[in-house]
């Protein structure tokens, strides 16, 4: 089977030149279209969770959408975070991004590599004291920070600040694709919420991150090319090098 149309499950990037590539290599046509979108957790969904946010001394972020969530929930519930409150990113462009509710320069932010040893690296002995609050979604898996954290005695909690919500796909034709591209769990959520019957045939799969991986083989999707590896750290990398050994 040729692949001639990729489906790919996210908004188009800003910068399109590795796609560009691909296609003009392959004469393939990649299609975008997010199979999800992010909403913050309402002030009660919150609540549910029994989470008091001055407890902890210390927040772990990963990603813009739960660093506005977290900032407009602390509001609402008219948590004042103090000052002293520690932020450990996973990297630099995540850490940035809280000059959007903070500023940047009076406060203890640091950041990694985008690993959750990275993280714990940054935490080191210096800052073993604090009591430490994962920030995260209902779509990505926090178990593997909170048991390294853990694994290192550190105290920590996992607080959930945004959820997923399937998009309306039923205009797709997933029929008219020859491989379709994942990479969250809730991706896959909402191809079973709209496509309760699909069947994948001959349709290629590709999964980006370790979190997808696990969601696609519950969901008996097959697999046909894993990103990111040190051959193709990004998706249209990975496909390029399927595509050579067609």
């Amino acid at each position: 089977m040729s692949v001639k149309n990729i489906l790919v499950s996210q908004n188009a990037p800003r910068v399109l030149t590795q796609y560009q590539a691909v296609t003009d290599k392959y004469g393939v046509q990649f299609t975008f279209h997010p199979f999800f979108r992010v909403e913050p957790l309402t002030s009660r969904e919150f609540r549910a969770q029994r989470i008091n946010l001055l407890d902890y001394t210390a927040i772990v972020f990963s990603s813009r959408h739960v660093i506005d969530a977290f900032f407009s929930l602390a509001e609402e519930l008219r948590a004042k975070i103090p000052e002293t409150m520690k932020y450990f990113c996973s990297t630099e462009a995540v850490a940035m991004y809280l000059q959007k509710h903070i500023v940047y320069r009076k406060r203890k932010i640091f950041y990694g590599t985008g690993t959750p040893e990275s993280i714990v690296a940054l935490i080191g002995p210096k800052h073993k004291g604090e009591k430490f609050l994962i920030a995260t979604s209902d779509s990505s898996s926090a178990a593997a920070m909170s048991a390294l954290l853990q694994a290192h005695q550190l105290e920590c909690n996992i607080g959930v600040f945004v959820k997923s919500v399937s998009q309306d796909l039923k205009d797709l034709d997933l029929k008219a694709y020859d491989m379709i591209v994942f990479y969250n769990p809730a991706d896959v959520k909402s191809l079973q919420e709209n496509f309760p019957d699909f069947q994948q045939g001959d349709t290629k799969m590709v999964s980006y991150g370790r979190s997808i991986v696990k969601s696609m083989e519950e969901a008996g999707l097959r697999i046909d090319v894993k990103a990111p590896s040190p051959e193709a750290p990004s998706v249209a990398r990975a496909i390029e090098l399927y595509l050579e050994s067609l």
